[in-house]
């Protein structure tokens, strides 16, 4: 086993067995993506040669990635040793420390590129998370990823996204009912097909996606558990969310539907746009709009 001092993370909880999973395919997969049958410059290198590294913050941000860090460098040698000066989820500053390692030349200086791509990519994605969740501090919505994901990392981002304080939305195709236009049309009405929902995934989350106060109205009747305002300006959101509670008040055996707002959802304007009193809102921008964080290692003999 690689040699790993663990400060613990802060906000979240470690990773489940199938978590682990997923970090062994995605670093097993970058790997052989990088490295190929072999890493023809670091075998210039001495066998014997044991060098020890820094890594480097470049600029502010939260740190996410290390279960993937520390794999990459395990998989290559189990003879690595990392000593972690931060916790994951934590806020780095510039030029600060994040971790040291110590081990064998060749593993360091093979694993540098691959390692550092997990980390600084999802450091990066916790980062805009956490500048999101920050704007809407003082309402009482939530900040929600969507499916707008790297192809083979939605996980590793959606994690990242719990790092920065975000939530996850739906994983995938799979684990919520999501009715839009085209299944509303499928369905013949948004009330059939939120019948059909229930009748067959009884325990599964259902949201409806609306355009108009009309399809919101529909909604509200046929009983979604999550009703999405897809493209609606202030004013409509804030007709929406009057409305809902209109029909709550009106129907107190029926539970309350969540909003959610979704649709070009950016910083500017986020306050506001959470002060309507909306409960979620989704933004694709947290895992679409990549922007790694500046991290580097630095070698040491």
């Amino acid at each position: 086993m690689m040699a790993t001092t663990n400060p613990g993370y802060s906000k979240i909880t470690a990773m489940n067995a199938a978590d682990s999973a997923t970090i062994e395919a995605d670093v097993r997969r970058a790997l052989a993506e990088d490295v190929g049958d072999g890493d023809r410059t670091a075998l210039l290198v001495p066998a014997s040669k044991r060098m020890r590294a820094r890594v480097i913050s470049r600029e502010a941000g939260v740190l996410c990635g290390r279960p993937w860090f520390e794999r990459v460098f395990s998989a290559l040698d189990p003879g690595v040793s990392i000593r972690w000066q931060v916790a994951e989820s934590d806020t780095l500053a510039p030029e600060q420390t994040i971790c040291t390692l110590n081990g064998p030349a060749r593993a360091l200086l093979t694993g540098e590129r691959t390692a550092l791509n997990f980390l600084q990519t999802l450091s990066g994605t916790a980062t805009t998370t956490a500048r999101y969740v920050e704007a809407v501090r003082d309402s009482g919505a939530v900040i929600l990823d969507t499916r707008k994901t790297l192809p083979g990392l939605r996980l590793a981002q959606k994690y990242a996204v719990r790092c920065g304080g975000g939530q996850n939305h739906r994983m995938g195709l799979y684990d919520m009912v999501l009715i839009k236009e085209n299944h509303i049309a499928a369905a013949g009405s948004m009330a059939a097909a939120v019948r059909s929902a229930r009748d067959r995934w009884p325990r599964i989350p259902v949201e409806a996606e609306v355009e108009t106060r009309d399809e919101l109205a529909e909604a509200l009747s046929a009983g979604a558990d999550i009703i999405m305002l897809d493209n609606f300006d202030l004013a409509g959101i804030r007709e929406a969310v009057k409305l809902t509670g209109d029909r709550a008040e009106a129907h107190p055996e029926q539970a309350r539907p969540q909003l959610e707002v979704s649709g070009n959802v950016g910083l500017e304007g986020l306050a506001e746009l959470a002060a309507t009193g909306v409960d979620r809102i989704a933004v694709g921008a947290l895992t679409k709009h990549v922007q790694a964080l500046d991290l580097s290692m630095r070698f040491e003999s």
